[in-house]
């Protein structure tokens, strides 16, 4: 169906878990959790999925060497650095924080994994993606081939995969759920699942939780991507207004990586009622809305609903500070 080269990564299909205990608690049944944060590689996530497009990309441009940014505790750059070891390519990655002790500490696992690692210090994103081409023209001048990891498009195309194994999961393993809850974000995870499950006749009521952006921002980009996804594929979907995708604001607070009281609440909720981790800024949040949604009616009971795990819980050892109720 995919025509784009795809560099296998995984072990699929990633769990498919009912939340027992947590339904217990809660006395409402039909709570699952998809398990992307078990993936083998790194600590597992979401970004493992894109990577196997984005590796794809790298090989068929015959490229050497991955070009990564982010912040140094940054998903995406520890498992790009794992990819990158497993398969060959050199990688450098880029960090829009300073050079110090802490986040020396954060980035040593993709020293661990054979990345060279680059502080440019606290600069906006354009300037860290300026950083990038710049390093990225100088490697070709001395006759690499670098590929800059993070296309919207290419790592969408992993969660159009994901859609289509998590439908094969639910009619394999007789579980009939309706809704399907992830983080409201940058967008390429929940575009891909959107555009594969209309791929599929929608049998999924998909439930955006925003993380980090008002609804007219996230609805954009989700937009923007799923259109690209049908000019990139030449794959017949409908237009994303006809497909049922349902965005939920109110467990945003004040912003992205800020704590809420709900997402502590959710993080120590699941931790002592499932023994699974979460963390403040992506998967406590969507968990936080998953909950309170189910608890107050606005997902019937006889519709189970699944949240997909990302991932991201490296992140939590470094969080300690923003709990206000362990000490």
């Amino acid at each position: 169906m995919l025509r784009d080269p795809r560099h296998t990564l995984l072990h699929m299909p990633t769990p498919l878990q009912r939340l027992g205990y947590l339904e217990a608690k809660l006395e409402r049944p039909g709570l699952y959790m998809k398990r992307d944060d078990l993936m083998e590689i790194a600590l597992g996530g979401n970004k493992l999925r894109s990577l196997e497009f984005w590796l794809g990309a790298a090989k068929r441009a015959g490229a050497d060497v991955l070009l990564v940014a982010g912040g140094a505790m940054s998903n995406l750059c520890r498992l790009t650095a794992a990819a990158a070891a497993m398969t060959g390519f050199d990688c450098i990655v880029f960090h829009n924080s300073a050079d110090n002790e802490t986040n020396r500490q954060r980035s040593f696992l993709n020293k661990l994994f054979g990345a060279e690692v680059r502080y440019l210090g606290p600069v906006s994103e354009q300037q860290r993606g300026e950083a990038i081409l710049k390093a990225a023209a100088e490697l070709a001048a001395q006759g690499r081939v670098p590929y800059i990891v993070g296309d919207a498009v290419v790592g969408a195309l992993g969660y159009v995969v994901a859609a289509a194994e998590m439908h094969d999961q639910v009619l394999r393993e007789e579980k009939p759920l309706r809704h399907v809850f992830l983080a409201g974000s940058m967008g390429p995870t929940e575009a891909g699942f959107i555009f594969g499950n209309a791929l599929l006749g929608s049998p999924f009521e998909v439930h955006l939780v925003s993380v980090e952006y008002g609804q007219a921002e996230l609805a954009a980009r989700v937009n923007r991507i799923y259109d690209d996804l049908r000019r990139h594929t030449g794959l017949t979907v409908p237009d994303l207004e006809n497909v049922p995708v349902h965005y939920h604001m109110d467990y945003l607070g004040d912003g992205y990586g800020q704590p809420t009281p709900q997402s502590e609440q959710a993080i120590i909720s699941l931790a002592r009622t499932e023994g699974i981790l979460i963390e403040h800024v992506y998967t406590a949040k969507t968990f936080a809305g998953f909950v309170d949604l189910a608890v107050r009616g606005h997902i019937p009971e006889d519709e189970p609903a699944c949240l997909i795990h990302t991932g991201g819980t490296p992140s939590l050892f470094s969080q300690f500070g923003m709990f206000k109720s362990i000490g």
